[in-house]
């Protein structure tokens, strides 16, 4: 039975009776999928569309038992069972007969259907929202329905909020609300919808991850119970058969304002297998190009070409890397975007040709409305073709944003995406050149003056679908046309960099997102961890906070300890607003200039690391950076760590967030592990919670024993320069004396990678007094005149006789020049050369 499907009545209490059609689908990979939709809707209700990458491969479901309204799946392994009872409708999944998880057990699915427009239309047909009127042109449709999670007590995901890292229980407060919404200066620890949604959740307990994707793009809701219930032990002996213990129970109720129930239950067991099996669905983060890891420097505004040139100048005058300038708003023609103003950017492909001489970058703005102004092509042929969203009268829906009256292009419509990308193109984008690259921000989308400063839901798009619908895609659909129109001006050759500040599920696929904007204060520098690894768990590895706050202006230290943060984590750059004081990094007097200096070059000199976790993002779906608890899922100590976090498998990091802080309480995790302090080299003699000193020079970070980690000799001026450097390898013994570890190397930029294997990927392995260097796809076809210059071994514990360095496969692609072999229980220092 491939697709079964389960009809049930839904009986309103008042007067209809109507009848839904259930639909529950196993997908291979360990996932399942329930839809529920009117049988026979007056008309069609709205069905997420490009979110998943193809209709998932479903398998077949197998009959084990019908009888007295319950029927019993099984699925392919065998391992799981679905039970399934008509009256009331409830469905509940189990693993080897234990129950994980059940819907609609406290009764709480509805289901609004599609009505006839009723007689007095001020019913609930229409809302008020303040002086704002929405009047629902096909009535209220919203869905709903509860999932109970037996045993889990420890809830992730559904980004975007300023919140902690562990979802809250609302049974006394406010739902987690997913709304993508402009919030400038957005509060802290509070669970209304930022700039970007997507609804998946995760539970984890110490023996299994289990995920929910509610695939809905309306307004949504998110209520979370936890409580105790009783669970019987079973014993041998009839005395104690009344035995009794309390587990958790996690009642998580999902509500939208419109659209279908369509949910995916990912079954994991582990959660790098609910990475997988998301990215199964929305596919993973693209790879991004080298550059677009580097650092990169932005202000609203800089002010001209002399301004860029001179900032640029500075970072070589004070010897600090960086790869790419940004320019906000002010750079165009009067808010028009695709334009420059002709005083103040006169020559841009002159100035981008001097950047590229320094082999550095910049990224633009533009934004979704468009200015109404006749002679603005963009606005001319857009409202001629037809291309802006309707009011619901009919008429181009107008709002206020950064130009005045603007009107904003309907992404949905496929054509007007495919117009948009061709509006990349070197020869319609004039002064435009192939180092230029795109940012999309105000994509909520934001309307000044507008219902919670965004589109009204009732305005219309494409196909006559309701902003009600698909509020939560107009920006996902931004920046899929925006990559889709970089990539198409290089003839399909080039990778994109697209950042966007709104986002859904499968934003991954075209680019990087950021927080948004936040303040130049502690506590948002402290909550900036939580939610990238909450990000960064829903998908969207490319991810970062805006360096030293967008709003106000930092005190030194605290812009010195978010560089330090900043240089850990996938998205690198600085920012700040308008009304800012300039805070270019050696604007703070020359020790803090040189503190930031070396955060920076630490970066760069991570950046083989760095590229080759984002490789793996891009292929497995492995987060780049990730909590404590994926990497030690059963050790219920990490369960809420937030203040700390793993980038990768090998480092463990622990930005300083506290103002004047002398010392920190580090979680090194693991009774089996071993970690080193990655700069001293030395081995941490305990594990457990420790007080470490700190100073401002740096933050604490860990390199765990078992892992190797590659690393650039030096760093350049740019991503660019480094090319040619050489490699160090980083080997950190664990208790067994191994280690492993891996490197990715392509071009940096092309997708030859992809298209013509043009790539290299090596695998480290450090056994028995041998380090071999081996291939890790054999397919791999890239050359490199790099070579490794030096690897360091932690750990090794006592002089070696010998040791043996080999490589396999694939040869040759690196020269072993030397040695450098650090023994950490002695003083002293044994060079070998090859």
């Amino acid at each position: 039975m491939r697709d079964l499907k389960i009809k049930t009545q839904l009986k309103k209490s008042y007067v209809f009776k109507v009848l839904l059609q259930g639909e529950i689908y196993e997908i291979e990979g360990n996932i399942f999928r329930l839809k529920i939709n009117e049988a026979a809707p007056l008309r069609a209700r709205y069905e997420v569309p490009d979110v998943l990458i193809k209709e998932p491969t479903t398998q077949k479901l197998s009959l084990s038992q019908k009888e007295g309204g319950v029927l019993v799946l099984t699925s392919v392994n065998e391992d799981y069972k679905l039970r399934v009872t008509a009256n009331p409708f409830q469905v509940e999944l189990q693993f080897k007969d234990e129950t994980v998880l059940s819907m609609n057990s406290n009764g709480l699915l509805y289901f609004e259907h599609l009505q006839p427009p009723p007689s007095d239309r001020y019913s609930l047909w229409q809302e008020k929202f303040g002086s704002f009127l929405d009047i629902k042109a096909h009535g209220p449709s919203s869905v709903g329905m509860d999932i109970s999670l037996h045993g889990f007590d420890h809830l992730y995901g559904i980004p975007q909020h300023t919140e902690s890292l562990l979802l809250k229980n609302t049974s006394d407060g406010d739902a987690y609300r997913l709304y993508n919404l402009d919030i400038f200066g957005h509060k802290i620890h509070d669970k209304i919808g930022i700039y970007g949604s997507v609804p998946l959740l995760i539970a984890h307990k110490p023996d299994r991850t289990v995920g929910i994707f509610w695939l809905n793009s309306s307004e949504t809701l998110v209520d979370i119970n936890t409580k105790a219930v009783p669970e019987h032990i079973s014993t041998e002996s009839a005395a104690d058969i009344s035995k009794q213990r309390a587990v958790p129970l996690t009642d998580v109720r999902w509500m939208s304002e419109s659209g279908i129930i369509d949910v995916f239950l990912l079954m994991g067991p582990t959660a790098f297998d609910i990475f997988r099996q998301f990215a199964q669905l929305t596919g993973t983060q693209a790879l991004p190009p080298l550059f677009s890891l580097g650092y990169h420097q932005c202000r609203w505004n800089y002010e001209d070409e002399q301004d860029v040139k001179a900032v640029d100048a500075g970072f070589d005058e004070h010897d600090i890397p960086y790869d790419v300038i940004w320019l906000d708003i002010e750079h165009t023609d009067g808010k028009r975007y695709f334009t420059w103003d002709k005083k103040k950017f006169q020559n841009p492909k002159r100035m981008q040709e001097l950047l590229r001489k320094k082999k550095r970058k910049l990224v633009v703005i533009v934004d979704p409305h468009i200015k109404a102004d006749p002679m603005y092509t963009l606005y001319s042929q857009g409202k001629e073709k037809g291309y802006f969203v309707k009011d619901r009268n009919g008429k181009d829906f107008e709002g206020i944003c950064w130009p005045g009256s603007s009107y904003y292009l309907d992404f949905t419509n496929p054509e007007v995406r495919k117009w948009y990308a061709d509006q990349f193109a070197f020869k319609t984008y004039k002064g435009s050149t192939n180092i230029l690259f795109v940012w999309n921000d105000m994509n909520e989308p934001s309307v000044f003056k507008g219902a919670e400063l965004t589109m009204q839901k009732d305005a219309v798009h494409y196909n006559n679908w309701e902003h009600r619908e698909l509020h939560n895609l107009y920006g996902f659909y931004q920046q899929m046309a925006t990559a889709e129109g970089l990539i198409k001006r290089s003839s399909g050759k080039e990778r994109p960099f697209v950042l966007t500040r709104s986002f859904f599920a499968g934003s991954q696929k075209y680019g990087a997102v950021w927080t948004g904007d936040n303040t130049a204060e502690w506590g948002y520098l402290k909550i900036s961890i939580p939610m990238l690894l909450t990000i960064s768990m829903a998908g969207i590895s490319f991810c970062g906070a805006d360096v030293g706050g967008f709003i106000g202006d930092p005190e030194p230290e605290l812009l010195v300890r978010w560089y330090q943060a900043g240089a850990y984590q996938p998205f690198f750059r600085g920012h700040s607003n308008m009304k800012s004081k300039r805070r270019e990094p050696w604007l703070f007097g020359e020790k803090n200039t040189q503190i930031i200096r070396e955060a920076i070059r630490e970066r760069y000199v991570l950046l083989p690391y760095l590229y080759t976790l984002f490789y793996r993002a891009h292929t497995e779906a492995e987060p780049v950076m990730r909590p404590l608890w994926i990497e030690f899922p059963e050790q219920l100590e990490t369960f809420g760590v937030e203040d700390e976090y793993m980038l990768g498998n090998a480092l463990l990091v622990y930005p300083v967030t506290d103002k004047e802080a002398k010392a920190v309480s580090v979680l090194l995790p693991g009774s089996k592990e071993v970690w080193y302090d990655f700069r001293k080299f030395k081995r941490m003699e305990d594990q457990g919670t420790l007080k470490i000193p700190v100073t401002l020079d740096n933050i604490p970070i860990f390199q765990r024993g078992g892992t190797v980690i590659p690393l650039k000799t030096a760093a350049g001026k740019s991503t660019e320069w480094m090319t040619n450097i050489s490699y160090e390898l980083r080997v950190a013994l664990n208790t067994e004396a191994c280690a492993v570890g891996e490197l990715y190397l392509d071009d940096g930029h092309s997708f030859q990678y992809l298209h013509k294997k043009q790539f290299l990927y090596r695998k480290f392995t450090f056994h028995k007094n041998i380090l071999s260097s081996s291939c890790t796809d054999e397919s791999g076809q890239y050359r490199t005149t790099c070579v490794v210059e030096r690897v360091i071994f932690l750990g090794l514990g006592q002089q070696p006789t010998s040791v043996t360095a080999c490589s396999k496969g694939n040869e040759p692609t690196f020269i072993l020049l030397h040695l450098v072999i650090l023994i950490l229980l002695h003083s002293y220092v044994y060079t070998w050369h090859i």
